[in-house]
């Protein structure tokens, strides 16, 4: 079974192909995995390997560890382009998400300044008034948004609740007045005897016209470039993801960047 990549809070840097030079910032257990989504895609691996034994890392330890890290970059004259809320399930599950922004943010301040914060998140905390301050206050907040047909989303993301619909996602995006960036994944391929495949002419529609309700200030699509749990997945050419880019940039207005 493909298990959790990030055995430590705070990873890297590494080099994101969307964000640049990025310094990782796992929330959940070094361990294993909590999230509230269990895609098919994660290259965390899927939430049956369990949450692990070492728990959530505690707000205290996540500015400890992060203003160590950034002072020895920094008296090493390594650059830094953003900081990133990554990891081993979603960051936004973690109770005191709002508090460890507000450090992560100070932190950012003293030592590298010009940098980002990012959160890359699936959106299903989007609603709770906690997190979505947090969220309009970090640079970029990439939200997730794969499908906005209900079916789709039930296969491909697996939420862990079944009230996570396609609908209620896009409301609560929708609430942040265009202060959000949407990530989609596209992607095709066959899973427990299933056929999924988001790139169909019903599922762009589908995108377009929840894009059009968002209005997010900009829309990422991206494909799979690495191993993942379901071994039957396939990933959508560039071209065809600059084919899909067009399309939806001309539709809504939106700038759209592929990756």
């Amino acid at each position: 079974m493909q298990t959790v990549l990030f055995h430590s809070t705070v990873f890297g840097p590494i080099h994101s192909r969307r964000l640049g030079i990025s310094l990782g910032i796992n929330l959940m257990p070094n361990d294993g995995k909590v999230c509230s989504f269990d895609c098919l895609y994660c290259e965390a691996g899927f939430n049956a390997q369990g949450p692990g034994r070492d728990g959530i890392p505690t707000r205290e330890s996540v500015k400890r560890q992060l203003k160590k890290k950034l002072e020895a970059m920094l008296a090493e004259g390594q650059g830094l382009d953003v900081i990133t809320f990554s990891g081993n399930g979603e960051p936004t599950l973690h109770p005191q998400f709002n508090g460890v922004v507000h450090d992560v943010l100070l932190l950012r301040d003293r030592y590298f300044p010009t940098a980002k914060v990012s959160v890359l998140s699936n959106a299903t905390q989007a609603g709770k008034p906690d997190v979505a301050a947090a969220l309009r206050r970090v640079d970029n907040n990439i939200l997730k948004l794969d499908s906005a047909i209900t079916a789709t989303m039930r296969v491909l993301n697996r939420p862990a609740s079944p009230h996570v619909i396609p609908d209620g996602v896009i409301a609560d995006l929708k609430a942040f007045g265009g202060q959000c960036i949407v990530q989609t994944m596209m992607l095709r391929g066959d899973y427990d005897g299933k056929h999924i495949d988001n790139t169909t002419e019903a599922e762009v529609q589908a995108l377009i016209a929840a894009y059009r309700q968002i209005a997010p200030r900009e829309i990422m699509l991206y494909s799979i470039d690495r191993k993942t749990p379901a071994e039957q997945l396939q990933q959508v050419p560039l071209d065809e993801l600059n084919d899909f880019g067009r399309r939806i940039q001309q539709a809504t207005g939106i700038t759209v960047q592929v990756n």
